[in-house]
């Protein structure tokens, strides 16, 4: 078990153009989705703030909630990596001196190019220069790209660069890609591309005391409705509070005790009652979570798929086995 560390810089946070402050600019900006704030994220916005600070002005990042999709095209929305409150604190810290939350809806989307160049990135921030990838598409049914922006640039004075695509080991990174890996339950390939493990932030739900019944420790993760690996088992690192645990989760339906029921499901490997129990009374053997516990779990190596086992006791020898393998991860 250890400490969690490193508290991300704050940056002010907008989420209207109505708090944004009169006289705001000059600023550098990029705009995107962001969601899992990945390494290609990371780059680009390094580089706006890098010239923020050049050209003494403030580094900002631009995002959307929700996700387009979610308006535009629902049946094809995506699982988001990272949920807003995620986001907002991953973006803060890049170093970004603000954030600006701009709520998606069709009023927003029916802003052409020009609209949305004019009222966000000239009147409320007053850039002096922005940042994009070669994908980077926006305005009214996303008409416009880079091309448009830098003829907006032109015209409206302010600088724009285009950042190529950002390749680690051979892999193109992007937010769809990392969707892609974490639902293959690649959870390396999707690790280099985030820079981190991929993560599920949610709090305990009440399971079937299953794991109390086989010995083992087990936290249940409320239902969720972000994105979630493949169904299997996987190697973990749950923090509670202010203190890392090391786990092995079963992501799955638990076919072993009859009628599927979803869940994510840990299993604790550094069990200590003492760490969590907020009391002095240390004679119950389990940790005392309420529905409130917020809870960050880390997905480092998916073990297996998802098995029907014969008996409970084969499942807890697989389940011994599925330990000693995590064991020798951490080791």
């Amino acid at each position: 078990m250890s400490k969690v560390t490193g508290v991300p810089p704050a940056a002010a946070v907008y989420r209207s153009l109505a708090e944004v402050p009169a006289e705001f600019g000059p600023s550098v900006a990029a705009i995107g989705n962001f969601d899992g704030v990945h390494c290609g994220h990371r780059e680009i916005l390094a580089a706006v703030v890098a010239e923020a600070r050049e050209r003494n002005a403030r580094a900002v990042a631009i995002t959307f909630d929700p996700h387009p999709e979610q308006v535009l095209r629902p049946e094809r929305a995506p699982l988001l990596i990272t949920p807003l409150a995620e986001r907002l604190r991953l973006l803060a810290g890049t170093g970004v001196d603000a954030i600006l939350v701009l709520r998606f809806d069709m009023e927003l989307a029916r802003l052409t190019a020009r609209e949305f160049v004019q009222r966000i990135l000239v009147d409320a921030l007053g850039v002096c220069g922005v940042h994009e990838g070669e994908s980077f598409r926006f305005g009214k049914g996303a008409a416009a790209g880079v091309s448009e922006l830098a003829e907006f640039g032109a015209e409206f004075g302010f600088t724009v660069r285009v950042h190529p695509g950002v390749r680690i080991r051979g892999l193109e990174v992007s937010s769809s890609a990392v969707r892609a890996l974490v639902a293959a339950g690649d959870m390396r390939r999707a690790r280099w591309m985030l820079g981190r493990p991929f993560a599920v932030l949610s709090t305990p739900a009440r399971g079937r005391g299953i794991g109390t019944k086989l010995l083992v420790p087990t936290v249940n993760l409320a239902p969720y409705s972000g994105l979630l690996p493949a169904l299997g088992v996987y190697v973990t690192r749950l923090r509670i509070g202010g203190r890392v645990f090391q786990s092995v989760t079963n992501v799955g339906n638990r076919p072993t005790f009859g009628e599927a029921s979803f869940a994510v499901e840990s299993h604790i490997l550094d069990f200590d009652p003492v760490e969590l129990h907020p009391t002095e009374d240390l004679s119950v053997g389990t940790p005392i979570l309420t529905d409130e516990t917020p809870l960050e779990l880390e997905f480092l190596l998916r073990l297996r798929s998802e098995i029907k086992f014969p008996s409970p006791d084969a499942l807890k020898a697989q389940i011994l086995r599925d330990i000693a393998r995590a064991k020798r991860y951490f080791r």
